[in-house]
């Protein structure tokens, strides 16, 4: 089985380094200075973490040195660009890129393949979304992308459902030999978390930017703790639609915070 692997694109996953906090956060003000031997190590001593994610993946019978190396390119990505002046752990913030870059791969790989016109229509719109959103107050709508592309509504709309992957906020992401990592841990609070995602002011800077369903559907999620499925029913919608507009939203949130 590939789960048991121990040599995966010709590292030994037996003696992949680790590193402290303090070894983290020495190495990444180093390399944010230019430093390349510190970013090299810093790449190095998160591999581990890599492993980890990719074995999530292994009932999907891929290649575990293909998908080793595409979550090396989410790590790399993740080293590149951490802001070091925010009080955030490194793992909180490259779990999320090493997942997505891997998402990505399975995605564009799948068996079940999206045309290549439609996930370029999809791009298309997602960019368009991207570059009105800067210039407005509110989220663009389907129907305003659809005329700066010069395309049908109906086929934006589409385009765009046809690459999204539904994904459990209560799917376990990571784990270090502690307490694990789950997808809701990305993007909102508990307690005792360091980042208090539902209770900061870029939080509530962000909510702005939601659309009056999307910011009830959070508040029903996420203060009153309610199921997509008692949404669902309350607001008169399916759970599909639910889960889509509730990863929209936590998609745009995470990008204004």
């Amino acid at each position: 089985m590939y789960y048991n692997k121990v040599e995966i694109c010709g590292v030994n996953t037996a003696k992949l380094a680790t590193l402290t906090g303090d070894e983290k956060r020495e190495l990444l003000i180093k390399a944010k200075a230019g430093d390349a031997e510190a970013r090299q190590k810093l790449i190095d001593g998160n591999l581990r973490l890599v492993l980890s994610i990719i074995q999530r993946f292994t009932n999907r019978r891929e290649n575990m040195d293909d998908l080793f190396q595409v979550g090396c390119i989410g790590l790399i990505k993740a080293v590149d660009n951490f802001n070091i002046e925010l009080d955030v752990k490194f793992s909180t913030y490259a779990v999320p890129m090493i997942i997505g870059e891997v998402r990505r791969y399975l995605r564009d790989n799948n068996t079940i393949r999206v045309s290549r016109s439609i996930r370029d229509l999809a791009y298309r719109a997602l960019q368009m979304r991207e570059q009105l959103s800067k210039n407005a107050d509110s989220e663009p709508t389907i129907a305003q992308i659809a005329k700066e592309l010069g395309e049908k509504e109906e086929s934006i709309h589409q385009a765009i459902e046809a690459i999204i992957e539904p994904v459990s906020l209560y799917e376990p992401v990571y784990n270090d030999g502690g307490d694990s990592i789950y997808v809701i841990d990305q993007v909102s609070d508990t307690s005792s978390s360091d980042e208090a995602w539902l209770e900061n002011i870029a939080l509530k800077e962000a909510m702005k930017k939601l659309s009056e369903r999307e910011k009830k559907i959070i508040q029903m999620r996420f203060y009153k703790g309610k199921t997509q499925m008692e949404i669902a029913e309350e607001i008169g919608i399916s759970q599909a639609q639910v889960s889509r507009l509730e990863k929209g939203a936590l998609d745009r949130i995470r990008k204004q915070m």
